[in-house]
């Protein structure tokens, strides 16, 4: 059996889809991953060929935050278009003899799978990584390219609003290209990509699926990819040497005055008698002296690491939001965008650490944030959540997977 797996985003899109990719592996199938340039080496320490699509997500995120490359909304549809036709001439150009697709991602980049799909005559899943990214009576959409209008406070008819900006955004760009290929139009964008039955990669403990709702999500729990790679000897002889650090770090989010953003972030663990572990990150954030409690690190094992933090400081990433709750340890989320500040409202809800208030964090806001985090009750509360975080949604994910492949294969004839 041969599957597909399909992402264009951050590291925290790819990532996940690596996991399921493990799993399927494990199982017996064979798997193709279409993921961005960026993530060559990550594909590769999981014995993965990677299948590039488009262009260097970092690239253009840090462009977007530079103001090099901004992302007006009035230029979504013509990049819309773009992207529909390329991703589907790089996937269409490997699916032949795939037997599922799963995708998720842009919406553009997702449709061209699922058209993918079609033409093949093969099962077609879409993956969120949290609940409000999918539509519900229980929460609003995210405002993606305009404000959700605040007299409004229906969020089954903010989902309407949502479907009339999707079609206006990515409708004929999308049904444009499926004409091309022989393909009926869409009336419904995001109900087209989305389908009535959509897989959510969350733990049920951390994000769950609120009933009663309109779809049929199937949650299997959150994808992780096994990570057995030790910590580098640096930062193994700095945990060594003293108490455990406060780790601080945003992922693949860059940001405008990250040296603002990191001397901030310093401070404020010193302010608390702690030592400081400072991720570098998309941001490039950096120390901002040399003195010997703070310590800088690239791309490590979060694994291996956040189970010898005193706290975890970071953007709200699902991975990163999971990988820490997994290991017990105390949370400062400073939400950016996306689905961020969901997962800081969780993380908050759930008592095991804090939510900052907006963005850009400064030394006071992060300081009073850590006394959250780092009182007692809230590492108590943050190890007893560890224990109910489940670790096989990869693993529940791929049976299911090749049991909707097996079960919609035609039967072969004598």
């Amino acid at each position: 059996m041969r599957v597909l797996l399909l992402t264009y985003g951050s590291r925290g899109d790819v990532e996940p889809m690596v996991g399921l990719a493990v799993s399927l592996r494990e199982l017996g199938a064979e798997v193709r991953v279409c993921a961005p340039p960026d993530f060559a080496e990550l594909l590769d320490g999981s014995g993965l060929p990677l299948v590039p699509l488009g262009r260097s997500v970092r690239e253009m995120a840090s462009g977007a935050v530079t103001g090099k490359e901004p992302l007006p909304a009035a230029g979504l549809p013509q990049r819309a278009a773009q992207m529909v036709a390329a991703t589907y001439g790089s996937v269409a150009a490997v699916a032949e003899g795939c037997d599922a697709v799963v995708a998720t991602g842009l919406i553009p980049a997702a449709a061209a799978a699922r058209s993918v799909a079609e033409k093949l005559g093969i099962p077609y899943v879409f993956v969120a990584y949290f609940p409000t990214y999918l539509p519900s009576p229980h929460h609003p959409p995210l405002a993606w390219t305009r404000p959700l209008p605040p007299e409004v406070t229906d969020n089954r008819v903010l989902w309407d609003l949502n479907t009339e900006d999707m079609n206006a955004l990515f409708g004929e760009a999308i049904n444009g290209h499926r004409a091309s290929i022989g393909l009926p139009p869409v009336d419904n964008v995001r109900d087209h990509v989305f389908t009535d039955q959509p897989w959510l990669a969350a733990d049920p403990a951390l994000g769950p699926w609120l009933q009663p709702a309109d779809l049929d999500v199937v949650q299997t729990g959150a994808w992780i990819r096994p990570d057995g790679r030790p910590l580098p000897a640096d930062l193994e002889a700095f945990l060594d040497t003293g108490a455990p650090p406060v780790y601080v770090g945003f992922g693949s989010m860059p940001m405008r005055a990250a040296q603002d953003v990191a001397r901030a972030a310093i401070e404020a663990v010193r302010a608390h008698g702690r030592r400081a572990l400072v991720s570098r990150g998309w941001a490039g954030l950096a120390l901002t002296d040399d003195r010997d409690d703070c310590f800088a690190v690239g791309e490590v094992n979060q694994q291996a690491l956040f189970g010898r933090v005193a706290a975890v400081v970071h953007h709200g990433g699902a991975g990163t939001t999971t990988t820490a709750a997994r290991a017990g340890a105390p949370q400062v989320v400073v939400p950016q965008i996306a689905d961020q500040p969901y997962w800081a409202a969780r993380v908050a809800e759930l008592g095991i650490g804090a939510a900052h208030d907006g963005p850009t964090p400064t030394t006071e806001s992060l300081s009073a944030a850590l006394r959250t985090a780092l009182a007692p009750e809230t590492g108590a509360r943050a190890r007893a959540v560890a224990g109910t975080v489940r670790t096989d949604g990869a693993t529940v994910a791929a049976r299911l997977l090749l049991e909707t492949v097996s079960r919609e294969r035609p039967p072969v004839s004598a």
